[in-house]
């Protein structure tokens, strides 16, 4: 798995995901682009997409518990901002992908790495 925290806004092509009214304050959404997993988050009005694994397992992250900003793996209690995919709590020590979302048109957007 790829150690990075957060992808340069400048180094994606952003993908339409669905309406913003789709995603109320407090819920999630699972989408998959390519081969990406990925799970949506709005949290009081800001909307964060992180790659929907725990770095410690390969395990399904999206269905953990949300506690100030961080994601809690329901398998093992792993720990991840969801701003930046950051590891903030054992057992993981290796961050996961945080995409940068932009809102426009009535439409959520993803940025996923370009193709080198």
């Amino acid at each position: 798995m790829k150690d990075y925290s957060y992808i340069d806004p400048g180094a994606v092509e952003f993908v339409a995901i669905s309406n913003i009214e789709d995603l109320p304050v407090g819920e999630r959404l699972f989408v998959e682009i390519d081969d990406l997993d990925i799970v949506v988050f709005n949290l009081a009005g800001e909307v964060y997409a992180i790659g929907d694994i725990c770095s410690h397992d390969d395990g399904p992250l999206g269905e953990g518990e949300i506690e100030d900003r961080e994601v809690i793996c329901p398998r093992h209690g792993a720990r991840f901002d969801v701003r930046t995919g950051k590891a903030v709590g054992l057992p993981a020590v290796i961050d996961i992908p945080a995409y940068p979302v932009k809102q426009e048109d009535g439409q959520l957007w993803i940025g996923i790495p370009k193709e080198e």
